[in-house]
């Protein structure tokens, strides 16, 4: 998309609007996306931002649950929100002629939202089976106990939806002066993509957002990572494993060249990890990298599920490849690499509700948007020197091990330590 096509609009109350005119669609998204998630709670209000999420589609004074729901299918549009650590999200998709009831929908629920205790203690059940079904599924739960290890007493460490403990005791004050604090209008920003005019949506902010509180926000404590090991017996089929190490932040230098290093890594079939651990030694199903980005760092992981038997030339496996790719990359893997990470970026652009959330991402973060020319030419400007670097800076920090299943056979995390250092 041309660099042209994007227009941003600060309004009076703080309230940003961005927008990108897609000319070539027939449809529109829009989202409001609050700076606000998980990392911005209390240990006593830990699930309160989900929780919210869940609320805002239960009822204003102008709508029901019921009719929120009908009043956007009714056009065939569709609504949804999520909740992450540094953010929350209200967003729907619909066709271009009716914006307009998408942008009146997502301001009534910011704006008006009631909270009936009746919706509230109904809502209340939903999340506790939504935590219990997570500690039920096991490659699930297993990366809220990877981030726990890694950043152990604070709040980027703690489950994004909560513990039933907490969720059970909060109150409905609770969720509005959370709601009050966080959901400022200088502290969202209204994004929308597709077919649109930048003039509609700001007249439309204008009108359905006038109600968000003007206040500034409580900042996020830091992110400090110290690492260290979960290791819970349960009686399953598989071992399910984390390793992991802290990684870098949006703005870093070595951004890019970490995201490359995932993807070569264990970001597709033919990525390093995924050839030599399932093609070639049937070791495990299901084997990747990933990386989780924070304003201010980060983490890098490495999922496997495996057989108990299988897991002790699973673990060698894996780190020896951790090793070989802080002095050994080629520049065919990271040619194929590369095409991975601009594939994906690209063909994203064709979507208008991932255009919409990289907008509200990008402004959020780096307080701009981004020219795909500008993201393009840094990863194409990654070279293997780069790649190394960065996995030795990773991968000789300290580590985080999370494990859920049949333990016995897994190293430790000195022996891990030890190996990697070997």
């Amino acid at each position: 998309m041309s660099e042209e096509a994007i227009r941003v609009t600060r309004l009076g109350s703080g309230l940003t609007v961005i927008t990108e005119e897609m000319s070539r669609v027939e449809t529109v998204s829009i989202g409001a996306y609050v700076a606000a998630g998980a990392r911005f709670e209390t240990a006593e209000e830990n699930g309160i931002s989900h929780f919210l999420e869940h609320m805002a589609f239960k009822g204003t004074e102008r709508r029901s649950a019921a009719v929120i729901a009908e009043e956007i299918e009714s056009v065939g549009g569709h609504i949804n929100a999520y909740t992450a650590r540094e953010q929350t999200a209200y967003y729907v998709k619909l066709l271009k002629e009716d914006l307009g009831l998408g942008a009146d929908i997502i301001g009534d629920i910011l704006g008006h939202s009631t909270f009936e205790p009746e919706e509230l203690e109904r809502e209340r059940s939903v999340i506790l089976q939504e935590i219990g079904q997570a500690n039920d599924t096991p490659d699930d739960i297993i990366f809220d106990h990877f981030q726990e290890a890694a950043y152990p007493d604070q709040p980027v460490g703690r489950p994004v939806l909560g513990t039933a403990f907490v969720i059970e005791r909060l109150k409905r004050g609770s969720l509005l002066s959370y709601m009050q604090a966080h959901y400022g209008a200088g502290n969202v920003v209204l994004a929308a993509a597709g077919a649109l005019t930048h003039e509609r949506v700001v007249a439309l902010a204008e009108r359905h957002f006038t109600d968000l509180p003007v206040r500034e926000p409580p900042p996020a404590p830091p992110a400090d990572y110290r690492g260290g090991e979960h290791r819970e017996i349960r009686d399953l089929d598989q071992v399910h494993i984390v390793l992991g190490f802290p990684s870098v932040g949006y703005a870093d230098p070595d951004f890019y060249p970490v995201l490359l290093l995932a993807t070569l890594l264990g970001g597709g079939m033919s990525s390093r990890l995924f050839q030599e651990v399932r093609e070639k030694r049937g070791l495990v199903y299901s084997i990747y990298s990933f990386t989780a980005p924070y304003r201010d760092g980060g983490l890098f992981g490495i999922y496997a599920g495996t057989g108990e038997k299988e897991v002790e030339e699973l673990m060698p496996v894996v780190i020896e490849e951790l090793r070989k790719v802080q002095s050994k990359v080629g520049e065919a893997e990271l040619a194929r690499a590369r095409a991975q990470v601009k594939a994906s970026l690209l063909m994203s652009l064709e979507s208008t509700g991932s255009r919409c959330e990289q907008l509200a991402r990008q402004w959020q973060v780096y307080g701009r948007v981004i020219p795909i020319d500008e993201i393009v030419a840094k990863i194409a400007a990654v070279g293997i020197g780069d790649v190394e670097r960065a996995a030795a800076r990773l991968f000789q920090a300290r580590p985080t091990l999370a494990v859920l299943g049949p333990t016995a056979r897994v190293p430790g995390l000195a022996a891990i330590v030890e190996r990697l250092a070997a």
